[in-house]
């Protein structure tokens, strides 16, 4: 077995050989020594995102073959001497990272103290204020665009903030502050609570754009308040819609006080945080409704609206009206709705709440809760949307959403824990097992969401003792055999998606007298999945493959037919792989499955025999080099897809040890000529059908003779041993390789009438010209290069349905709904946008080439 290391950087790259999965992770470390130049305490290796820790080996982190290690190279640690100096006033102020520079800044004087002066200094501006303390208003949420109603807890001066900051940057004399850098890092200028409010902000405001309310009995008068001289018609018109949405924007930055208001949303009052807003950002509160008779088309009003779901109660927002009905029967409102940090207009909105809907107050007209005269004129309460869309934050329903999910009940919300991932409550009492008080812990997580921290291996931890693998007969083995260095152990390292693992028939892509060096390749090829059993399939569905490797005496290969003994009825407890047979033989699990791909009914008893035996499932067949030792059929080497068989009959037979045995009748069915036949061995080097090998396997065998050779070099030309079978078996890899002796390959001519369809699908001629250029390669490479080709960037397969987009990338139709599903109007590959309304055009010429080259990989699909 053998893995790559590579440093982190990825500069660096090695092959470890004459590894196994029992290998240790401080072996492995040793080996690692003179290559990256690091001592075994300054290596970090680190595997599929954990770190591998001594005392563990290769097996249990799931190291499979040429898969890659990063390592890590720790650099000694370096003593430096501390730097004691000083800032002026005393404190070590300089960071280590000298995150920024301090060389030229002059010493920060003391904070200075606001006395009284400058506080009656802003007593005086502040009443030059629009607001002040006390007033009832309508703040804004920036983030949003809604309106809420709150109360103001400080107002702040914004133009005669000073700058307390200890290194303060020179400005042009010219330059203006903005509005973050006159914000005071020191003391505020804060407006006393008890301060008299008397006078009203008499700012000039357009007429047009907010309602004039100076008492009650003007109400009437000012109802609906209108932007512009509009028609009295039920529909506005485009141009005067866009007249009245520029002026009202237009309006909304005109104004600013230069104060800065910390104002608290009284809904929300539990948030401890308070907002700063400008005044543009901050109004009277609404408290006149507009009746529906009264509104006109083109007032701009505060109206409901829940954009997500336009049927439920929302948020408040600024709207003008842009059409009604309003008959006997009928009452609609249609309005153009400002929502977003933006103000995005949301266009000809139905308002569902038209009984709603308040006018907007001039800047001045505020109420105070300080002024006795106006305290019965206070506004109700505007509703808004419910926390909860369950229960409508009714305080006497039970809820299991916004309240305790055990019980539902609302009471003592102070003795609620929240879950930190699901948000979930819990009452102390209703947790198992309860709590007497609440935790003191920065994050809190409920029973279901709470990981096991036994199960939680950190860093530089050792793995958990696996439940699957204390379960394997290794785990509980006391031979000392090394296993881990045979082929049969190292697991597949990817997985053939080409096909399902149900899939009948032949792999597409799969040539007959495809040879494999190794029963593992062959699982990831598709062809057999197993990697020890000789069939594969499903009780209830049929055989899929099976492979012939003279494994059971009762065998007989005829080339053309051959009679297959079922499996079962010997001893391989432990980790055997064959023993004789001990037992009889019963038609059930994978005997069954094969039994059931002949063409009759199902005879657990005496068997049957089809009378169309063509009719039956088909079954791949591999053959195995050991069978050579019974049949002349069987590979030189390795192992060998041969074609499609059917089975002619099973029945039970007495074997050569005394028990009764199963045996299946399999006849060759396929077109493509047999690998034994002249005309096969023609085929094969036409295809230029070379046997595969795993990835790194010949570099292995290299090395290895290369290291041979080197220590009969260091004996001095003394007599070599004997070489083993094994080593002149390897010598003899080495030689057919390819690196040795270049195969002469006649190359791959594509089908007639695949290269008339590939002529016709013209949006994709460029990537076609690409792929008919490796035809000269072979088979293998053209499908190999087809198949990366028209990969769909999304699943990474052969694209299903595809449709080709307008910047010639090939995608999934299922894949690419999925993505306008989700609102991702653009292209998986290169984010060129796409037309979300046209229709979803399959490339048929494209399906029917890829239907061609690769038959049945949509079967799975």
């Amino acid at each position: 077995m053998w893995i790559q290391v590579r440093s982190m950087d990825g500069k660096k790259a090695i092959r470890v050989d004459g590894l196994s999965k029992l290998t240790k992770i401080e072996d492995l470390r040793k080996k690692l020594v003179d290559p990256f130049d690091a001592a075994v305490e300054r290596q970090r290796l680190f595997f599929r995102g954990k770190q591998l820790v001594d005392g563990h080996s290769l097996f249990d982190y799931n190291v499979g073959l040429n898969e890659i290690i990063q390592l890590i190279v720790q650099q000694p640690l370096q003593v430096t001497e501390p730097n004691n100096k000083c800032s002026p006033g005393g404190d070590t102020s300089q960071e280590a990272d000298g995150g920024s520079d301090k060389e030229n800044e002059e010493p920060c004087p003391t904070r200075p103290v606001v006395t009284s002066g400058v506080d009656s200094d802003l007593e005086d501006d502040s009443q030059e204020s629009i607001y002040k303390l006390g007033d009832v208003i309508d703040a804004q949420d920036e983030s949003m665009g809604a309106w809420f109603e709150a109360k103001i807890i400080k107002i702040v001066q914004n133009n005669k903030i000073s700058n307390c900051s200890k290194t303060p940057e020179k400005k042009n004399a010219d330059e203006t502050p903005s509005a973050d850098e006159s914000k005071c890092n020191g003391t505020e200028m804060e407006v006393d609570q008890n301060e008299n409010i008397t006078e009203k902000g008499n700012h000039e405001h357009d007429d047009n754009t907010s309602c004039d309310h100076t008492d009650d009995d003007d109400v009437e008068k000012t109802k609906g308040q209108r932007l512009s001289e509009v028609s009295k018609a039920e529909i506005c018109t485009d141009k005067v819609l866009e007249d009245v949405s520029e002026k009202f924007l237009k309006h909304r930055s005109k104004e600013d006080d230069g104060f800065l208001y910390s104002v608290m949303f009284e809904t929300y009052e539990e948030d401890d945080d308070a907002l700063t807003l400008r005044s543009t950002h901050i109004r009277p509160r609404a408290r006149h409704k507009v009746a529906i008779d009264d509104v006109q088309i083109g007032d701009c009003v505060m109206v409901n609206y829940n954009y997500d779901d336009p049927e439920r109660r929302g948020y408040w927002y600024d709207a003008i009206v842009t059409g009604k009905r309003n008959t006997r029967t009928i009452k609609e409102l249609y309005a153009t709705v400002f929502v977003g940090k933006d103000l995005v207009p949301m266009k000809d909105c139905l308002i569902m709440f038209r009984d709603e809907v308040f006018c907007i107050e001039k800047p001045g007209t505020q109420l105070n809760t300080n002024d006795p005269t106006t305290a019965s004129l206070s506004p109700v309460k505007r509703l808004n949307k419910p926390e909860c869309d369950h229960c409508s934050d009714n305080p006497k329903r039970k809820c299991k959403f916004c309240a305790c999910c055990v019980c539902g009940d609302k009471r003592d919300p102070d003795r609620q824990l929240m879950c930190d991932e699901c948000d979930a409550a819990y009452h102390l009492e209703c947790l198992s097992p309860p709590l007497d008080e609440i935790p003191d812990v920065e994050e809190w997580y409920c029973p279901q969401c709470k990981n096991d921290e036994s199960e939680v291996v950190r860093a530089g931890e050792k793995l958990k003792i696996s439940k699957k693998k204390s379960k394997m007969a290794s785990a509980s083995s006391t031979a000392k055999r090394d296993w881990g260095r045979g082929m049969a152990c190292v697991g597949r390292t990817k997985m053939c998606t080409m096909v399902p693992p149900n899939h009948q028939g032949p792999v597409p892509g799969v040539e007959v007298g495809t040879t494999w060096k190794f029963r593992v390749q062959v699982s990831e090829s598709g062809c057999h999945r197993p990697h020890v059993a000789g069939i594969h399939g499903r009780e209830d569905d049929g055989a899929y493959s099976l492979v012939l490797s003279g494994g059971y005496e009762d065998d007989v290969d005829e080339g053309d037919q051959f009679t297959y003994t079922g499996s079962g009825g010997r001893d391989l407890s432990g980790n055997k792989r064959t023993a004789e047979q001990s037992c009889d033989q019963t038609l059930t699990r994978m005997n069954k499955a094969l039994a059931k791909n002949c063409n009759a009914s199902l005879d657990v008893k005496k068997g049957a025999e089809a009378k169309d035996w063509r009719a039956g499932r088909p079954v791949r067949v591999i053959r195995n080099v050991k069978g050579r030792k019974h049949s002349k059929y069987a590979p030189e080497e390795g192992n060998r897809y041969d074609g499609i068989y059917k089975v002619v009959k099973y029945w039970p037979n007495k074997g050569k040890s005394g028990f009764l045995v199963w045996r299946f009748l399999l006849r060759r069915d396929d077109p493509t000529p047999a690998p034994w036949t002249r005309e096969g061995k023609k085929r094969m080097k036409e295809l230029g059908l070379a046997i595969q090998y795993p990835e790194g396997y010949l570099e292995n065998l290299r090395e290895k003779e290369a290291a041979l050779e080197a220590a009969e070099a260091e004996n001095g030309g003394k007599k070599r041993k004997r070489k083993s079978k094994i080593q002149s078996e390897d010598d003899e890899i080495i030689s057919k390789s390819p690196n040795k002796k270049k195969r002469k390959s006649t190359g791959y001519k594509v089908d007639p009438d695949i290269a008339k369809l590939i002529k016709s699908d013209s949006e994709n001629e460029k990537l076609w010209q690409e792929a008919l250029k490796t035809t000269s390669d072979g088979p293998q490479k053209f499908l190999e290069h087809v198949g990366e080709t028209f990969m769909c960037i999304c699943c990474q397969e052969i694209a299903f349905k595809p449709i080709t987009t307008s910047c010639k990338h090939n995608i999934c139709k299922p894949c690419l709904q999925r993505s306008f599903k989700a609102e991702v109007f653009s292209c998986p590959a290169c984010r060129t946008e796409l037309d979300k309304d046209s229709s979803l055009v399959i490339n048929k010429t494209l399906t029917s080439i890829l239907n061609k080259l690769f038959p049945g990989y949509e079967s799975g699909r």
